[in-house]
């Protein structure tokens, strides 16, 4: 790594619009505890990073029930993007940003 300089890959939000607009139910049920959370408009891999918190903050509601249902894959899932970043290897963690966005299309499905 250079002195004073870094190279940085980011995972960042791109909705066709906010998540709002492409996760209503999900934005619903965060919004009821944390409408910051909501507004600050989080990629799911951020959401997926946070997820003890989520689970922690969200506790005896309906959300807390459905990422618990998924909340092995989805550290997984965090976790090996992460790894794949770090290698350098983007096609396979793009890869799995695809498996991500699935498992939280059958979240938002599930959601009221």
């Amino acid at each position: 790594m250079s002195k004073y300089m870094q190279l940085k890959v980011t995972v960042s939000p791109a909705y066709s619009g906010d998540l709002e607009k492409v996760y209503p139910k999900l934005a619903r049920h965060m919004g009821y505890l944390d409408a910051d959370l909501v507004g600050r408009n989080p990629s799911l891999f951020e959401l997926a990073g946070q997820l003890d918190q989520l689970l922690y903050r969200f506790e005896g509601t309906q959300l807390r029930t459905v990422l618990l249902q998924h909340a092995e894959k989805l550290r997984m899932l965090h976790k090996g993007i992460v790894e794949r970043i770090a290698n350098w290897n983007l096609a396979e963690a793009d890869r799995m940003l695809y498996e991500m966005e699935d498992l939280f299309e059958d979240i938002e499905s599930v959601l009221d």
